[in-house]
Order: C-alpha cells, then sequence, then structure tokens
C-alpha cells in the first residue's frame, strides 16, 4: 500500500513538472495570444453589439403590435366608460379597457432602409477592427518571441565563449607558475573571464525580460515557468524580394484588414449622410387600433323585441368594442436648423473619413517601403557580420597560436577574444533582425507567420 501510495505521488509530481516544463512554440505563442488576448475579447463584443445593431434595423421595418389593458373602481362622480354618460352621487362603479395597436412606417426619405444597410455595413467594420488587431498581435508576438530566441542564442555564445576563457585562466595560471608567463598576463586573462561573466549576467537578465514580455503579451503571469522551445533557426528561403514595393504594396490594399476598416468608415459615413438627408422627407405612418370595454354601470340595451336587457361582461366586450385605422402624415417645416446642421455635420464626418482612409493608405505605403528597404539593409548587414565574424575567427586562431607560443601578451590577446565575441553577438543580432523584417515584409504580402 505505501508503495502504491509513493508511486502515485512521484507520478503526480513528474506530472507537475512536466506541465510546468512546457515549451512554447511561435505558432502556440500566435494562437494563444489571439485566443486570450482581453482587448480581442472587448472587440468581439463590438461585434455582437453591431449585430444586435443589425437586428434592430430589420425591426424598424417590421410593423408595431401592441396591446394594453386596464381596470379601474370608481366611487363618486365617474363617467361610464361605455356610453359616456356622467354618473352623479355616491355610486361606485367598476370599468375594464382593452386595447390592440400596430404602427408600421410606410415613408420616412428611406431612413430605415438607409439604417438598416449602416448596420450591415458597421458590423463588417467592426469584424474588419478584429482582424486587424490579431494582425498586430500576431506581428508583436513573432518579434518577442524573436527577441528570446536571439537572446537565447546569445547567452549560449557567451557561455561557450567562457568555457573557452576558463581553459585558457587554468593553462595561464600553470605557465604563470613556472615562469614561463609574467604575472600580468594572469590579471589581463582573469580580467577577460569577469566580462564574460558579466555579459553571462546580462544575457540571462536580457532573456527574463524577453521571456517576461512575451509572456505578458500572452497575458500569462506565471513567468517563472513560461519558456520557449528550444530550438535554432536558419535564414528561411524566400522570393519576396523579387517582388517590387509597389507590388507588395498593391497586393496589401486588397487584403490588409486595417486598409478594409478605414474604407467601411467611408461607407458608414456616407450612409449617414443619407440618413441626415432623409430627415428633409415627410414621414407617412399607418395604424389600426382594435379596442373594447365594459362597466357595471351600462344602462339596459334594447334586445330588438321591444324589450330591454343589461348585458354581461361577455357581451359587452363584443358589443362595445370598435377598429380605428389610417393614416399620419407628417411633414417637416422648420426645427430650428436642426436637419440641415446634421447635414452639415454628416457632410464634415464623411470628409473626415476619406482624408483619413487615404492618410492610411499612405501610412501603409510608407510602412512597405520601409519594410522592404530594411529587408535589404538587414540581409547585407548580416552577410557582413557573417564575413566579419569569419575573418575575426582567423585573427582570433592566429592571435591564440602565438599567444600559446609566447609571441603574443595577454592583453593583446584578449583583445582579439573580445573582438570575436562582438563579431559572434552581431551575428546573432543580425540574423534575428533579418529574419524579423523578412516576416513582416511577407505578412504584407498576404503570407502567414511561421518560421519554416
Amino acid at each position: 500500500m505505501k508503495y502504491k501510495i509513493t508511486l502515485i505521488l512521484l507520478l503526480i509530481i513528474v506530472g507537475a513538472s512536466t506541465a510546468q516544463m512546457r515549451k512554447w512554440t511561435l505558432q502556440e505563442c500566435v494562437e494563444y495570444a489571439v485566443e486570450h488576448n482581453l482587448t480581442i475579447e472587448q472587440f468581439e463584443q463590438d461585434l455582437e453589439n453591431a449585430k444586435i445593431d443589425k437586428s434592430d434595423a430589420i425591426g424598424g421595418l417590421l410593423p408595431t403590435l401592441n396591446a394594453s389593458g386596464s381596470a379601474s373602481k370608481n366611487v363618486g362622480f365617474t363617467i361610464v366608460s361605455t356610453s359616456n354618460v356622467p354618473v352623479a352621487g355616491n355610486q361606485s362603479t367598476f370599468n375594464v379597457n382593452g386595447q390592440v395597436s400596430s404602427n408600421l412606417t410606410l415613408f420616412n426619405g428611406l431612413r430605415n432602409i438607409k439604417q438598416l444597410q449602416r448596420a450591415k455595413l458597421n458590423a463588417i467594420s467592426s469584424q474588419y477592427r478584429l482582424d486587424n488587431l490579431k494582425d498586430d498581435i500576431r506581428l508583436n508576438v513573432a518579434n518577442a518571441y524573436l527577441l528570446v530566441l536571439s537572446g537565447k542564442e546569445q547567452l549560449k555564445t557567451f557561455k561557450a565563449q567562457y568555457a573557452v576563457t576558463e581553459q585558457d585562466l587554468k593553462k595561464t595560471r600553470e605557465l604563470v607558475a613556472s615562469g614561463v608567463l609574467p604575472q600580468g598576463d594572469l590579471l589581463e586573462i582573469e580580467a577577460t573571464a569577469a566580462n564574460q561573466e558579466q555579459q553571462i549576467v546580462n544575457g540571462e537578465g536580457n532573456v527574463l525580460i524577453a521571456r517576461v514580455n512575451l509572456a505578458q503579451l500572452l497575458q500569462l503571469t506565471d513567468y517563472e515557468n513560461f519558456d520557449i522551445a528550444e530550438e535554432e533557426f536558419a535564414i528561411p528561403p524566400s522570393d519576396i524580394l523579387k517582388n517590387s514595393a509597389k507590388v507588395i504594396f498593391d497586393n496589401a490594399l486588397t487584403f490588409r484588414n486595417d486598409i478594409k476598416f478605414s474604407e467601411s468608415n467611408v461607407q458608414l459615413a456616407e450612409q449617414d449622410l443619407k440618413i441626415a438627408k432623409g430627415a428633409y422627407f415627410p414621414t407617412l405612418t399607418g395604424f389600426f387600433q382594435y379596442g373594447t370595454r365594459y362597466s357595471d354601470a351600462t344602462s339596459p340595451l334594447p334586445d330588438g323585441n321591444g324589450g330591454t336587457f343589461t348585458p354581461n361582461f361577455t357581451q359587452q366586450l363584443w358589443i362595445f368594442d370598435g377598429i380605428s385605422y389610417g393614416a399620419q402624415l407628417n411633414v417637416p417645416i422648420f426645427n430650428g436648423w436642426s436637419t440641415r446642421n446634421n447635414v452639415k455635420r454628416s457632410q464634415i464626418s464623411l470628409e473626415k473619413a476619406k482624408v483619413q482612409f487615404e492618410q492610411d493608405k499612405l501610412a501603409l505605403e510608407n510602412t512597405i517601403q520601409q519594410a522592404y528597404v530594411d529587408v535589404s539593409t538587414f540581409e547585407k548587414a548580416y552577410e557582413a557580420a557573417l564575413k566579419t565574424l569569419e575573418a575575426r575567427s582567423l585573427a582570433y586562431d592566429y592571435a591564440k597560436e602565438r599567444y600559446d607560443n609566447g609571441l603574443m601578451n595577454a592583453f593583446d590577446f584578449s583583445q582579439a577574444q573580445a573582438r570575436v565575441d562582438n563579431a559572434k553577438a552581431d551575428v546573432i543580432r543580425t540574423k534575428y533582425d533579418y529574419i524579423f523584417r523578412l516576416k513582416i515584409l511577407e505578412f504584407y504580402f498576404g503570407l502567414p507567420i511561421s518560421l519554416n
């Protein structure tokens, strides 16, 4: 029994540890961020409200139907509801009234139809806004993910360099102890090791900050147990630069959600102007009403045979019912210029929406032009960093050979090593800078974010 309990506890601990050490891939981070972002949830709620507005607009085209009823007890002077005859004195009467009515807007300058069209456009616009937010989150998550990767690779490089320096430090101590090298060489190597230790500490801090930033984008709070998958990425093959910046921009105009959202705002402003102008027209409303009533003070009625009878409750409801129907026309003549001013405001809003649309297109074009230049620039910077690293590595190998043979002092050797360290860091930095700029440009061309 104790063995079984121990085994179960061990499985629980192992399972919990495995869950805590989950490594997130880029795709998992992007999907999680899109599904759990609070701003996205708010925009989704706005989209639901837009759909409700559409339902309201459809209801505005349908007739209304309402029913009402009342029952009252009157003491003293009153008017009999079934005959409109006044009754004086201290008499008590009981009255019942019921009514069903319906109204339908026959014409109001087509505002109800335009309102429905606007509601449909607003639902589409809200969807564009939501999709655009998701696009921004995907880019931000990809950038934050690459920053973690870059920090991890730099940290590995720092640790590998420190391991080599430790070997040099051990060897230098032996040579100093045997009198082959002066004490100053040992101090120089020790200073280099201390500097590399500081680089490792700073690198670990940078990785931690990058992980926290990524976790915050995912809106996770367990920073200590959050990490990304241990994988290295080479420069992905891409033919994006075979397209000109103009081609990429023209293609982006056809699918970018921010452009569609801006364009839909122009269409909404156009509908608002049409709705405002509709207030210049008369409003024609049709109505229908059915009502009936009962009173216990009703006078006797002829029965058709020369006699009279006092109708009961059900009989009165049938006898005293009635129908009214017709149409009502309201013609706007003067309303303190409110309609005219609303039209002017709508015209201004339309012009502002058009200007904003042109600004958004210009901003997109500038962004794509910058992204296009960045890809070319960072590609060249990465290639230059590789060449620099190759040259620094050859120089370091030569310096190490001379140092090992006592032909170079420790200071010059440490400088050669520092130059290699810096070159390796530049390769990693420019590599991920290039990858991210490449992915941005592909994203604007309509390609999904992927590091494969």
